[in-house]
């Protein structure tokens, strides 16, 4: 699947499906930090991954837009500083205009006015007004990889963003995520149909087969007996 139609498959999805798919899938659930939310509510992006280290200089984040495909997300190494804004309106600008899906920043961005007239997705965990003051020496793989708080991430990543927060997904397995995502997503909203309808959810996985299951085997657990009954919540 292209990395565009792969895009549109995600619309529809959030990061809450994705997480729980990656969970069921097996596959480690990587999250960008606690925080790192867009700077409007409502914003969503979904791209494969554009990793930049950034290391006190705007030329490296212009270098990574400059090797970017269309609907690329960068992903901004600042190590998480709490010093400085890494990324701001004109740079965020430059990366709308070359096609960019959006930016997810370890750090801190600055001009979130500019940033939302703009309406191009920015990510972070806060804002400063102050950019950077030191010039550290570059990285030799600031091009190719960028931590998340814990997690490298590389061009073969997949990432999501809303509200909220931010996956990273696998390249390889991000159709297969999208797939069980959405499947987690129609047994919710029926799930949610019906509790409108009357029916609680509480009856609908038939809560109190669950309390007689575990009362037989101390060892069943709720998420073991929803996946037999094809309910949700949890993964």
């Amino acid at each position: 699947m292209g990395h565009e139609m792969l895009r549109q498959t995600y619309l529809d999805l959030n990061t809450p499906h994705v997480a729980d798919a990656c969970l069921r899938l097996g596959i480690e659930v990587r999250c960008a930090p606690t925080g790192t939310i867009p700077l409007w509510s409502g914003a969503f992006l979904a791209g494969r991954a554009l990793p930049v280290r950034h290391f006190g200089s705007a030329d490296v984040l212009l270098e990574a837009i400059d090797q970017a495909e269309p609907g690329d997300v960068l992903v901004v190494d600042n190590g998480g500083r709490r010093d400085e804004a890494c990324l701001g309106d004109l740079v965020a600008l430059e990366a709308s205009r070359a096609g960019l899906a959006g930016v997810v920043i370890w750090g801190l961005h600055r001009d979130t006015a500019e940033l939302r007239t703009i309406r191009f997705p920015v990510f972070s965990q806060g804002a400063l007004p102050a950019g950077p003051q030191r010039l550290d020496r570059r990285d030799p793989v600031a091009l190719e990889s960028a931590m998340s708080g814990a997690h490298s991430i590389t061009a073969d990543d997949f990432v999501v963003g809303d509200d909220d927060g931010v996956v990273f997904v696998p390249l390889h397995r991000a159709a297969e995520v999208a797939d069980a995502a959405m499947a987690i997503r129609e047994t919710e909203r029926g799930q949610a149909i019906r509790m409108l309808q009357g029916a609680t959810l509480r009856h609908q996985v038939n809560f109190a087969g669950y309390l007689a299951a575990r009362r037989a085997d101390p060892e069943m657990t709720f998420r073991r007996y929803l996946r037999a009954v094809g309910g949700e919540i949890e993964e």
